[in-house]
């Protein structure tokens, strides 16, 4: 089913199963799989392939130029997963790096007006709720949410199963299962979403563990995260595993919980 007044270049392989709507553009050089559905006024640029049941909503634009100063047109892709939803004014852009991809998972929802920059890659069943933009190079874990208007700086890794609070300021690294708001700050784990994923109770109490041991301790953070890999005092199960194993990476620093001490964020770039 095509719109009379879709421009849709005739090189595109439109499977029978897929709607496109009116006035919506498909560029050249675009994969469309089963299901699909392109609304009205909505726009897929050259480089863009869908996963089977993707919704593109009315005023979305996926694969457009990355914004930067100086760059040439890209070569890369942007690629959505399966059953994955865009609604209206999502903006999807193309990487930076020669055969790069900006990936969004399968199973995500993306609300209106969201942005999701050149080279991100967005995990499975994320939710970027209304406003979220995230600039170029940033990482989203599987299971995480993003509350509407949270800003994330380029280059910034976000765990999964974590929960951003509306209108949050993110320039450091979020570790997996935590809640962050604010600027920079955490507020405990994300212990809603961990009954929600039916984590069991070991792997949460071990979770728990992790989480205390990590912030709560002498010396600076990457050093109290070396010694409890060490000595394998926590971090029995996978989750706990990958909390920790989190902290081994990046270069942004890490946000942290508030010092109740000072009553000032205790973050930093050298996630000490």
């Amino acid at each position: 089913m095509i719109d009379p007044s879709a421009a849709v270049h005739p090189s595109v392989s439109v499977p029978a199963s897929t709607n496109i709507g009116a006035f919506a553009v498909v560029e050249a050089d675009v994969t469309l799989g089963e299901n699909c559905t392109i609304a009205a006024h909505a726009v897929v640029r050259s480089g863009s392939d869908l996963g089977a049941n993707v919704t593109v909503c009315s005023f979305a634009v996926v694969g457009g130029q990355p914004q930067m100063r100086g760059g040439g047109p890209s070569t890369g892709r942007v690629r959505i997963g399966a059953r994955s939803m865009l609604r209206e004014g999502v903006t999807v852009n193309l990487p930076t790096k020669a055969g790069g991809v900006t990936a969004i998972g399968d199973d995500c929802m993306l609300m209106a007006n969201s942005h999701v920059g050149h080279d991100c890659a967005v995990g499975n069943n994320v939710t970027l709720a209304n406003n979220v933009m995230l600039a170029g190079h940033v990482q989203v874990g599987d299971g995480t949410f993003l509350g509407g208007g949270a800003g994330v700086h380029q280059f910034v890794r976000i765990g999964n199963g974590v929960m951003i609070g509306g209108n949050a300021t993110i320039s450091y690294d979020v570790p997996p299962y935590v809640i962050a708001a604010e600027r920079n700050q955490i507020h405990g784990l994300n212990v809603v979403g961990l009954r929600r994923s039916q984590m069991p109770s070991a792997s949460v109490a071990d979770l728990k563990r992790c989480y205390h041991s990590v912030f709560i301790g002498p010396g600076d953070l990457r050093s109290r995260v070396a010694a409890l890999l060490a000595s394998a005092s926590c971090g029995a199960g996978a989750p706990g595993q990958t909390f920790l194993q989190f902290f081994v990476g990046g270069k942004r620093g890490f946000c942290r919980p508030r010092d109740r001490k000072r009553g000032s964020e205790a973050t930093d770039a050298a996630g000490g």
